[in-house]
């Protein structure tokens, strides 16, 4: 174990505080993950020649989508987490549910709730589900990137005890070296996956529905298995069976179905399936 490890940066999680109203980068990296992904989708779905005919969402349903996905995104994380991470400490203290900004928010859990959201906005608008899955999933990694960002200023959900060199003292971790392994998530979940299904879009994958829905998938569930080996389980949970952890476990379904979506939208040669 060295004898040292990088300070952790001094960053305040309060932006700017006017009165009891704060701004903090947590909410930030939410708003900013979802009006940059809704400028991204705006231009994607503009580009016919990236989706061959293909029936794609108009300016209209991207609007009702950015609405619908936050609302999706904020409930769906949140009921996730108290459902998957610590449902025995909320039920003694419902009224922490609403505490939002000290964080505790699940990904999966927002999965779900964005992608109610997304079948709520395609029957509203009669697009294919497919049509908007495939954006969001285009768009996702923004967010993600911002987000895992934003746990790093905030000192929480940090990596495991290490001895690499760039191992960082985090505070809230007992000023112990550990793995950043929000950074981790946020280059793998939010950067190298939004470049690779970028590339995949340029090469025409919009053409083919659900396909870039299912590598998001793939893609998400294989980095966030892989940065599990370097983050520190949450504390109420520990590891599973076998060294597993609940982010690992809730990560297996999305292989199994990006994998299916993936072979199945390889078999499907007409548009607005």
């Amino acid at each position: 174990m060295p004898l040292f490890a990088l300070p952790f940066p001094t960053i305040d999680p309060v932006i700017v505080s006017i009165g009891p109203f704060a701004i903090r980068w947590y909410a930030l990296a939410y708003i900013g993950g979802l009006l940059l992904g809704w400028l991204y989708a705006r231009r994607l779905s503009r580009d016919e020649t990236l989706w061959n005919g293909r029936p794609r969402p108009g300016d209209v349903a991207l609007d009702d989508l950015l609405v619908y996905s936050a609302l999706g995104v904020v409930l769906g994380g949140r009921i996730g987490y108290v459902l998957f991470y610590n449902l025995p400490f909320y039920l003694e203290n419902p009224a922490e549910m609403l505490k939002v900004w000290q964080g505790g928010m699940s990904f999966h859990g927002g999965l779900i709730g964005c992608f109610l959201g997304l079948v709520w906005t395609a029957r509203a608008h009669k697009l294919p589900i497919l049509s908007l899955t495939d954006v969001a999933a285009a768009v996702a990694p923004i967010g993600l990137l911002l987000g895992r960002t934003a746990n790093f200023i905030n000192g929480e959900l940090w990596g495991r005890v290490t001895d690499v060199p760039w191992a960082v003292a985090f505070p809230t971790g007992g000023f112990l070296p550990r793995h950043p392994s929000q950074l981790y998530e946020a280059a793998t979940e939010g950067l190298l996956l939004g470049l690779i299904l970028l590339a995949l879009i340029r090469a025409g994958a919009l053409k083919r529905p659900g396909y870039v829905t299912g590598v998001f998938g793939i893609g998400y569930g294989a980095a966030r298995i892989f940065c599990e080996f370097f983050r520190e389980p949450d504390p109420q949970i520990g590891f599973l069976f076998g060294g597993a952890t609940m982010g690992m476990l809730l990560s297996v379904p999305l292989i199994l179905i990006g994998a299916m979506m993936v072979m199945r939208s390889r078999r499907t040669e007409s548009v607005g399936a």
